[in-house]
């Protein structure tokens, strides 16, 4: 039997363009041969779609929607994701679903039954899990096992993570291996991390390994507000080796013929967690993130403020990889503490991306804020009071910007900025966006170089040079931080992997060191929680996955 892998892009809520897609993608697989044809986990509606979830109109449109897609499925099976209604008077009001569909109808539907509610997942307060209705689908004769995300995992996950969670007691697995189906397919809306590949593959080879019977995985692609998802879907054979595996970051479509898969050969291994696939990876995610984010709001134009540091540098190449560079426009706003190399750097990059740029000195600005709180700050020396008004006077101008212009703010700071609080709210933490607060001031650095892989875009003085605010005279990072390829494994440590302090100075770090710097991380909670959203490309990224209590006694 030919399948039809359909990797798409999704918009929450977009019902006529996400039908589109599939309809299109259907007839396509027909066009090709293909009796059934796969998509991802809640493709009708988008995921996830939260609390709209909770709206009659939307859960309704979700069904009126299947039954529109269903009509098109004659002479061809699909399977689609969606929520359904729970028939009974207990639980709650929904399943997450997987839809089979024929003859222009709905043939079958199976429920998701191990309902993640770790770091971004929440869907126990949406779904109701799978009773235990275990069966299995047949196709022309084939015997199938239809299964959503998590179900595919047996009840011995390999991380800390899925370890604790007591919803991977009772594998699924465990049941429809006993029907003895033929292949397994799991739909799947599996957010992007740097390590998820690995990850998965793992997932899928155990599998294979226990139950001796192929897999074909879906996912879904594309940003949706911080979550992005990298598709690669993929059909692993009975031996457990990878025979087909569809484009990372992108929309894709491939048929595979199921009679061939233990023939196959399998494809060369890839390395993704080496630092060269792990930066790629890290980059080609916050490209599209950035895309995505603008496509699905519909609008198209974007700002920043360029300094001539390396993290504004990096944004402005990423958005202009992202956007049309017509539809961008910088903002250099130097002041008296800031280095005319830097100056010369902005212009130099926004020169080289072909972006329009202005200058706007905030030093008149900075001494009228200054004059007229004179009489307050009498006999007070300066302190960082200074320095946060030049960032909120920038952040001011950013905003007129964005407001005037229509141009959607990019936040530059970084997540190593971000976890000790090494930024001013209202001020440089301004945005409607934040591009790399996921991403730590060490992997900054590497994004730069990989930019540079090729040709010199970014001005290596840019990189080069001792990371500064500027907004006092000679100031460095490190005058306030301990150096970045120390703070860097510190904060990795306790946010990524949950470590103590006493844990982390284990690993061989001065105790002062991590004390101070988990004492930052703690204090200034209440920062990131005005944070614009952040592009997730970790584990454990700052916002939606880790909450936090915004007062408490950390010990």
């Amino acid at each position: 039997m030919k399948v039809a892998l359909a990797q798409l892009n999704y918009t929450i809520g977009n019902f006529d363009r996400n039908t589109d897609k599939i309809v299109a993608s259907i007839n396509r697989a027909k066009a090709e041969g293909a009796r059934l044809i796969v998509f991802s986990e809640l493709s009708v509606c988008g995921y996830p779609p939260h609390d709209l979830l909770t709206h009659k109109h939307f859960v309704d449109r979700c069904m009126t929607t299947i039954v529109q897609i269903a009509l098109n499925c004659n002479g061809i099976y699909a399977i689609v994701g969606a929520p359904s209604i729970n028939p009974n008077t207990t639980g709650k009001l929904l399943f997450n679903s997987a839809y089979l569909l024929g003859d222009g109808k709905i043939l079958d539907v199976f429920h998701k039954t191990l309902l993640p509610d770790y770091d971004i997942f929440d869907e126990y307060r949406y779904f109701e899990p799978n009773p235990g209705n275990y069966r299995i689908a047949e196709i022309d004769g084939a015997k199938i096992a239809i299964t959503i995300s998590e179900d595919i995992w047996d009840d011995q996950p390999t991380t800390t993570a899925f370890s604790r969670s007591k919803f991977y007691r009772d594998a699924p697995m465990n049941y429809l291996a006993k029907l003895n189906p033929e292949m397994v397919i799991n739909i799947s809306a599996s957010p992007f991390s740097y390590n998820v590949e690995e990850r998965r593959l793992q997932v899928f080879q155990s599998n294979v390994a226990r139950y001796s019977v192929p897999v074909i995985y879906v996912n879904q692609v594309g940003g949706n507000t911080d979550l992005l998802f990298d598709g690669g879907s993929m059909v692993v054979n009975a031996k457990g080796n990878i025979i087909l595996k569809l484009k990372s970051f992108k929309e894709d479509f491939k048929v595979v013929e199921t009679n061939s898969f233990d023939k196959a050969q399998p494809l060369p291994t890839e390395s993704p967690s080496s630092s060269t696939q792990r930066i790629e990876r890290i980059h080609n995610a916050l490209v599209m993130g950035i895309r995505d984010y603008f496509d699905k709001l519909g609008l198209a134009k974007a700002t920043l403020g360029l300094s001539g540091g390396i993290d504004s540098a990096v944004v402005l190449v990423l958005a202009s990889q992202a956007l049309d560079v017509n539809n961008i426009r910088v903002l250099l706003m130097p002041s008296q503490y800031s280095s005319q190399h830097s100056i010369d750097d902005a212009v130099a990059l926004a020169k080289k991306l072909g972006v329009q740029y202005d200058i706007v000195s905030i030093q008149p600005i900075f001494e009228s804020f200054k004059s007229q709180l004179s009489f307050i700050f009498a006999g007070k020396p300066e302190d960082i009071t200074e320095e946060n008004i030049q960032a909120r006077v920038r952040g001011t101008l950013l905003m007129a910007i964005s407001n005037k212009l229509g141009h959607l703010l990019l936040n530059t700071s970084n997540k190593s900025e971000a976890a000790v609080g090494y930024g001013t709210l209202y001020g440089d933490m301004c945005g409607a966006l934040s591009v790399l607060g996921d991403v730590y001031k060490t992997d900054v650095y590497r994004l730069a170089n990989y930019i540079n892989r090729n040709d010199e875009i970014i001005p290596v003085n840019t990189i080069q040079k001792p990371p500064s605010a500027e907004l006092r005279p000679n100031q460095k990072d490190s005058d306030s931080l301990p150096p970045y390829e120390i703070l860097d494994p510190i904060l990795f440590a306790y946010i990524e992997q949950g470590l103590s302090a006493y844990e982390i100075v284990e690993l061989g770090f001065n105790s002062a060191t991590v004390n101070r710097t988990l004492s930052l991380v703690n204090m200034n909670e209440y920062k990131r929680y005005q944070s614009p959203p952040i592009l997730r490309v970790s584990s454990k990224a700052f916002g939606y996955g880790r909450k936090m209590p915004l007062v408490a006694k950390w010990s």
